[in-house]
């Protein structure tokens, strides 16, 4: 089963509407999408609007692949399962979101080779016939490495002492 997510803010219609035909083409894919509050009722897919975070594993673990929005949530989620997982970043442009960061979500991930990204519906189309020979990715840990964690202290604890100087700057002027 093919799972296909728009993550739970916005609805995405051109992602589900794109998997939505591909489903319809040939008999036989199976697909179930989480499609977020959206008019679009998909003809060849099974959809629910929104799922608990449990359901949403539970998707998760019974894919073999995953397509869905450049999400943070929704790529570290499939990255840890180890899915093979196409994106497509929503645009500012159709407003599907306020801006392009899922853009630079995708590009960076797909540079470090952890995902495949479809920049818009057509190039979904081709890279849904493709789903088998994406590769199950290296699972990533559900928590962050001590090299992160390090970096995130050093930071609290220099933004700290910066805080501590303008306050005493303050306080003897």
């Amino acid at each position: 089963m093919i799972f296909a997510t728009v993550g739970t803010q916005l609805p995405f219609d051109r992602l589900i509407d794109a998997v939505d035909r591909w489903a319809g083409a040939a008999a036989g894919r199976e697909v179930f999408a989480q499609v977020g509050d959206t008019r679009l009722r998909p003809r060849h897919i099974e959809c629910a609007v929104s799922l608990s975070p449990a359901e949403c594993r539970e998707k998760l673990l019974a894919a073999t692949a995953v397509v869905a929005h450049a999400g943070a949530g929704t790529i570290l989620s499939a990255l840890e399962l180890g899915k093979p997982l196409l994106i497509m970043p929503r645009k500012a442009e159709f407003g599907e979101h306020r801006n392009d960061h899922q853009l630079a979500t995708a590009e960076r991930f797909a540079s470090i080779g952890r995902v495949t990204v479809a920049v818009d519906e057509h190039a979904l189309l081709g890279k849904l016939d493709e789903l088998d020979a994406l590769r199950v990715r290296e699972k990533i840990s559900p928590y962050a490495s001590p090299e992160l964690l390090q970096l995130i202290q050093g930071f609290i604890a220099d933004s700290g002492a910066r805080r501590v100087t303008t306050v005493r700057r303050a306080v003897t002027s």
